[in-house]
C-alpha cells in the first residue's frame, strides 16, 4: 500500500514511475491503475542481476532515473529465537538491497542531480517487544543514509529517508483482518492524532523530500509518526495528575 501510494504521488505531480517488486500480481493491478505513466518490472532486491535489469528497463521505457525510492523492508523477526538464515536473508532485503540499488544507481542519479529517499522507521528509535530484526535494520537504514548523503553531497544528490510510524499497509491489513478502526484503536494512543497514518500521508514527505521544496535538506530523517517519537512512555495520560488526585 505505501508503495503504491507512492507511485500515485509521483504520477499525480507529473512524474513516470518503475515499480520494482517481487509481487507481480501487485505490481500488475498498480499499474492498471496508475496508467502508462507506470512500468512494474518484477526485481528481487537480493539480486544484483536483477536490479540491473530493472535499471536498465527503466533508462530504456522513460528515458532516465532521476528518484530512487528505497520501501522494500521485510518482516523476518523472530526477536530473541530469529535463526542466522532469518537475520541475513532480512538485511539483505531491507538494507544491503537497498544499498545496492544506490550503488548501482549513482551514475544516473548523479548525472541528473537526483535523489534518493530511504524507509527507517519509528522502530528504529525505540525497544519493542519480541522484536530485534526489524527495527536493527531500519536503524542501519538511517545510518546508511546519512552516510549515503555525506558521500553523494559532492555530485549534488540528496539523501533522506522518512520515519513511519504505524501506518494502513499490507502488513496492517492482515494482522487486523482488513479493520482500519480496529488498527486506529490500537495503535492510536501511541500518536498524537489519536489514530495510525494512512498511506498516502507517508508518500506525501516522500514526494516532498524529493521536490525543489527541499533543496537544502539532505541527510535526514523525517518522521512521518504523528508524534509518536514525541511522546514518552506516559503516552497522552497524566500522571502527574492522578498521582496528585
Amino acid at each position: 500500500m505505501i508503495g503504491r501510494a507512492t507511485a500515485a504521488a509521483f504520477v499525480a505531480a507529473g512524474a513516470n514511475v518503475v515499480i520494482a517488486d517481487i509481487d507481480a500480481e501487485g505490481g500488475g493491478k498498480a499499474v492498471a491503475e496508475l496508467g502508462d505513466a507506470a512500468r512494474f518490472i518484477t526485481t528481487d532486491v537480493t539480486s544484483d542481476a536483477a536490479i540491473d535489469a530493472c535499471i536498465a528497463a527503466g533508462i530504456d521505457t522513460f528515458g532516465g532515473i532521476d528518484y530512487l525510492v528505497n520501501v522494500t523492508t521485510s518482516y523476518l523477526d523472530n526477536g530473541l529465537e530469529t535463526s542466522r538464515a532469518d537475520w541475513l536473508r532480512a538485511l539483505d532485503i531491507a538494507l544491503v538491497g537497498a544499498a545496492m540499488f544506490a550503488q548501482k544507481l549513482a551514475p544516473q542519479l548523479i548525472a541528473r542531480k537526483g535523489a534518493i529517499v530511504n524507509f527507517s522507521s519509528v522502530s528504529a528509535h525505540r525497544a519493542q517487544v519480541g522484536r530485534f530484526v526489524y527495527p536493527a535494520a531500519k536503524a542501519a537504514l538511517a545510518q546508511l543514509t546519512r552516510s549515503q548523503a555525506l558521500e553523494f553531497a559532492p555530485h549534488g544528490v540528496r539523501v533522506n529517508a522518512v520515519a513511519p510510524g504505524w501506518t494502513w499497509s499490507n502488513v496492517m491489513d492482515a494482522l487486523s483482518g482488513g479493520d482500519r478502526g480496529k488498527a486506529d484503536r490500537v495503535g492510536g494512543p501511541f500518536h498524537m492524532p489519536g489514530r495510525i497514518a494512512s498511506a498516502e500521508e507517508v508518500a506525501g514527505a516522500v514526494l516532498f523530500l524529493c521536490s525543489d521544496a527541499a533543496t537544502f535538506i539532505s541527510g535526514a530523517e523525517l518522521p512521518v509518526d504523528g508524534g509518536y517519537l514525541a511522546m514518552g512512555p506516559e503516552g497522552t495520560d497524566n500522571p502527574i495528575a492522578r498521582l496528585a488526585g
